[in-house]
């Protein structure tokens, strides 16, 4: 089960609150550690998300446990918290984090800077000693799919075919760039893509973003100027392009800013590429005369049929694959205590009429030897076949009705094996506070 929120759900201020640094990370590993209904945890915390992946032994018991938690490190009550959080569960939280491997969640589209984050959190798990465990499984199988993503598609190219797109629009309205001002606001990966990106084509790059520091390191490494959002207004009219990335809940350029800025520009048309989600312009900005505004939206219709749109398709279609194959693989895992007692029954039953046949009838140790060996061998044929079938039934949807009545056919007692159950009014995905709101 995975509890958190992110750009796409959470206003900035929020995330900056529930941000976690290695001590924080590890005291709230502490308190779940000693929840009843939480068996495994890591933090996966990044400028963009804040998300607590957990191996729970009850649905509703790990969700309360784990929202309560976060809400405690953000300082602000699940009713204030509202739709902010989120829960997915079993595949629906395995879909997630392979998503989150690939940069598919990302800001910018393809990043693979998330793939270290996720190795840091493998590294704490297995500090903890809690290597070979599901989580541990579940890491590194996001890490594989995160590489093979950049591997077999052209995923690195997402967020390169988006600015491409949004210079050929722009080259449309405002005729050739070179020489020309954009105005990049925000400064995380995909707004360093495009002042990247701009810069080169010959572009003055003036940077703004909330955090100064931010906007002027990434002015500095284009040659370019930071400002504050203050600006903005100033900023917006003197540039001929704009592009906005900058992952704050809320319009950072509103209909009024935008108007107002065209004022100070009445001949000149102004282009502005809006790459944020959720999204950083009004959208009645594209009814101002001389604005033209496009979205992701937009621009994705005009990568429709191209290269990168057919690598985002190839990587969704490496996830759900991947997604298959790690449930078949965990209910595979589920029947290996039935086959383990299976045989363990099987052995248990040919010692005993060893031992029987040993008190009846006097045998050399040769002969002795070879009986045992045949009867086990005739034992370890009778099994084969059935164990190694159960086995392949088992990664099929609903295969672990197979080792149910393997163990009741043979009567085999052993612990509890396979997954947590999930309630049937407990979706795999939605808010912590529609899944509290069903135990209350």
């Amino acid at each position: 089960m995975v509890v958190g929120l992110s750009h796409r759900t959470a206003s900035l201020e929020v995330l900056e609150r529930a941000a976690f640094d290695a001590a924080a990370a590890e005291r709230v590993v502490e308190t779940l550690d000693a929840s009843p209904h939480v068996e495994e945890v890591f933090v996966l915390s990044t400028c963009n998300r804040v998300e607590l992946y957990c191996e729970v032994s009850r649905f509703h018991g790990g969700v309360a446990d784990v929202g309560d938690a976060l809400c405690r490190r953000i300082g602000l009550g699940l009713d204030e918290l509202g739709e902010q959080l989120y829960v997915h569960y079993e595949d629906a939280g395995v879909e997630h984090l392979f998503r989150v491997a690939c940069g598919l969640d990302s800001m910018a589209v393809g990043e693979s800077q998330i793939l270290g984050q996720l190795r840091v959190a493998l590294r704490d798990l297995q500090e903890r000693g809690l290597g070979g465990g599901a989580l541990d499984r579940l890491l590194q199988n996001a890490l594989r799919v995160g590489k093979r993503a950049h591997a077999e598609t052209g995923l690195d190219a997402a967020g390169a075919g988006l600015v491409d797109a949004a210079m050929a629009r722009a080259t449309a309205v405002v005729g050739e760039l070179a020489g020309r001002r954009a105005l990049v606001v925000g400064a995380g990966a995909m707004s360093a893509l495009v002042a990247t990106t701009l810069s080169r084509v010959g572009m003055d790059v003036v940077v703004a973003n909330r955090t100064p520091e931010r906007a002027q390191r990434l002015a500095a490494a284009v040659g370019g100027r930071a400002v504050g959002l203050d600006d903005l207004r100033a900023e917006v009219a003197a540039a001929d392009l704009v592009a906005s990335c900058t992952g704050a809940i809320g319009h950072v350029l509103d209909v009024a800013t935008v108007a107002a800025a065209l004022l100070d520009r009445p001949e000149r048309p102004i282009f502005l590429a809006d790459l944020a989600l959720p999204r950083d312009v009004h959208p009645d900005v594209a009814t101002l005369r001389g604005a033209h505004l496009v979205d992701l939206e937009g621009l994705g219709a005009d990568l429709a049929g191209s290269a990168v749109a057919d690598d985002l398709r190839a990587v969704r279609a490496i996830v759900s694959e991947e997604v298959a194959g790690h449930a078949a693989s965990l209910r595979a895992a589920d029947v290996a205590p039935t086959v383990v007692a299976l045989r363990t029954q099987a052995r248990h039953v040919v010692e005993a009429e060893m031992r029987r046949l040993a008190g009846r009838v006097q045998l050399d140790d040769t002969v002795r030897a070879e009986v045992d060996l045949t009867v086990h061998r005739i034992v370890e044929k009778i099994l084969h076949t059935p164990t190694v079938r159960m086995k392949e039934l088992a990664r099929e949807s609903g295969g672990a009705g197979y080792a149910a009545a393997l163990r009741a056919l043979f009567d085999l007692e052993i612990g509890s094996t396979g997954p947590v159950t999930l309630p049937g009014d407990a979706p795999l995905s939605g808010t912590v506070a529609e899944a509290v709101g069903r135990v209350s």
